[in-house]
């Protein structure tokens, strides 16, 4: 059975069954996301340890700690972690609860146009993430703890809070995911006309300026990690522009075919 993406869906219910309906997808998107809370926060100590990982790598072996500097830092700090590892996994379901809701008032060529980029979403999330977590925060941690030493007879020691920690983590896992959905967002207003490739390609100068001010703002002050984020934003952009190419042929054969037919229907017509 050959799929199909039917269009605006005929039914015209009224503001009360709408407001329902958005109750209905946004209780279970809390409740999912209750749910995913509750079972991080059991494995809290693991997931915590898991992101601990790249500063312990940092540190030479053997060496390093995260210490605590209130009673309650600590408690704190892994219902963070657990409402963070929480939302990353009930957000597919969110997304798809909020899929659902806006789905029926979109045309079949709306639809195929925004279903592709809400499903490559998760993964260029996932795919900036791991560039943070993998590459960019070691090279950082190496960076702020190559600042160790003595200075007037005193030794300089790095003693970070697990709270500090934390927050640079997610501001890290933050930042390098939400800045790889570049392409989404572009693509997004591409297809809507908003912007066209052309436009782009004479701005071209201007948001290499942004994207490493961008860089500059969302991460740490090391030019390691902002090198890091703006370079796969750069060639992120440039390969939407790619995309957007791609888009723009393909959509002129499908004016030219469509015109064509017209042509021929017509002059069928008047024979």
């Amino acid at each position: 059975m050959a799929f199909e993406v039917k269009d605006i869906d005929e039914s015209q219910a009224p503001l009360l069954d709408h407001l329902i309906e958005l109750r209905t997808r946004l209780v279970r998107s809390v409740a999912a996301l209750v749910v995913a809370f509750g079972v991080c926060l059991y494995f809290a100590d693991q997931i915590l340890g898991f992101l601990i990982q790249p500063l312990k790598k940092a540190f030479p072996t053997g060496e390093g700690q995260l210490i605590f500097t209130k009673l309650y830092e600590v408690f704190f700090v892994e219902l963070k972690v657990a409402l963070f590892a929480g939302f990353c996994i009930a957000f597919p379901y969110i997304a798809n609860q909020l899929w659902a809701f806006v789905a029926p008032g979109l045309y079949a060529r709306e639809k195929k146009a925004f279903l592709p980029f809400l499903l490559a979403t998760p993964f260029l999330f996932i795919a900036g993430a791991a560039l943070a977590y993998y590459i960019v925060m070691p090279t950082a941690f190496e960076w702020f703890l190559g600042f160790e030493g003595s200075a007037g007879g005193l030794e300089i020691q790095a003693l970070p809070t697990a709270n500090e920690y934390l927050g640079l983590v997610m501001q890290f896992i933050l930042a390098f995911g939400m800045s790889f959905l570049l392409p989404v967002l572009l693509l997004l207003l591409h297809r809507a006309g908003i912007v066209t490739r052309e436009q782009l390609v004479g701005a071209r100068r201007y948001v290499i300026v942004l994207v490493v001010a961008l860089a500059a703002i969302i991460t740490p002050p090391d030019p390691g990690s902002q090198l890091l984020l703006a370079v796969p934003l750069l060639l992120l952009f440039e390969g939407s522009l790619l995309l957007m190419r791609v888009f723009d042929k393909r959509d002129a054969k499908e004016t030219a075919k469509s015109e064509s037919e017209t042509e021929t229907e017509a002059d069928q017509s008047a024979s």
